[in-house]
């Protein structure tokens, strides 16, 4: 009786590992023709010389959405795809799948602005550090993600901050530590959040305490992340708006001087 009960046990737990593993696959599958269906759409070409869409002005006011590219990085298993989905899909995936590098893209609307988040989620395994550096070139913010429950993870993201630092060559990029797997029972933590909090310090970046499973804080962190970038970008238009203002006072006194 007691080897007919191991073998139903052994049986639902194969069918639910299964279970799991396919719905990961149907929501990545998804997601990838989703955002392929969405880069192909083509748009109809308005012919018609008297509407008014055609007109110089209205070309002239269409600004297209900002893009804000979002890197994941963090060590293998502490839950950079599964916050990736829960942000992007309300869907939380159990089983872990080991990730080379996924792509997403989704329009938000980010307090008065339109943009469209773009996260690539790297993989964490050591196997894929030598490629890193071409997925940091591209990125505009960062997730350092660790799991509570495992020191080790936290030990790791002093390594991704380096390399982040030495790609990017930029100590003010945006950068937001993610403590993940809140959810946790406390006996299951290895990871001192006041240990956590005194390196975020350090870094003078926030510290972000997530649970993918729960959606605890995960709408949170990544809007705060698109902030900083979307305020950074704002900040150098402007910047550049006075340099060319500058520039073009200097011409004018110039001128002035014959």
């Amino acid at each position: 009786m007691d080897n007919l009960r191991k073998i139903y046990d052994q049986s639902v737990e194969t069918t639910r590992s299964l279970y799991e593993r396919c719905r990961a696959f149907a929501i990545r599958t998804f997601t990838k023709d989703e955002n392929s269906m969405k880069s192909s759409t083509v748009h109809p070409v308005n012919t018609n010389p008297l509407s008014s869409s055609s007109s110089p002005t209205a070309v002239q006011t269409q600004q297209p959405t900002p893009v804000h590219k979002v890197i994941m990085v963090g060590s293998g298993g502490v839950g950079k795809s599964a916050l990736t989905l829960q942000f992007m899909y309300d869907e939380f995936v159990e089983d872990y799948e080991p990730t080379k590098a996924d792509s997403y893209r989704k329009k938000v609307q980010l307090d008065d602005d339109e943009v469209h988040i773009d996260i690539l989620d790297t993989a964490g395994q050591e196997d894929y550090a030598a490629i890193r550096d071409n997925y940091f070139r591209s990125g505009e913010g960062f997730l350092c993600v660790f799991s509570v429950s495992e020191i080790e993870s936290f030990d790791a993201i002093h390594e991704f901050r380096e390399q982040i630092l030495r790609v990017k060559n930029d100590d003010k990029v945006p950068f937001i530590l993610v403590a993940n797997k809140f959810d946790l029972d406390q006996n299951q933590h290895r990871v001192s959040m006041n240990k956590a909090q005194e390196l975020a310090n350090s870094w003078n970046v926030p510290l972000y305490q997530t649970s993918a499973k729960t959606n605890f804080n995960v709408k949170e962190v990544f809007f705060a992340l698109l902030r900083e970038i979307h305020q950074r970008k704002l900040a150098g238009i402007e910047m550049a708006k006075s340099g060319n203002n500058i520039v073009q006072e200097e011409r004018s006194t110039c001128c002035l001087c014959f």
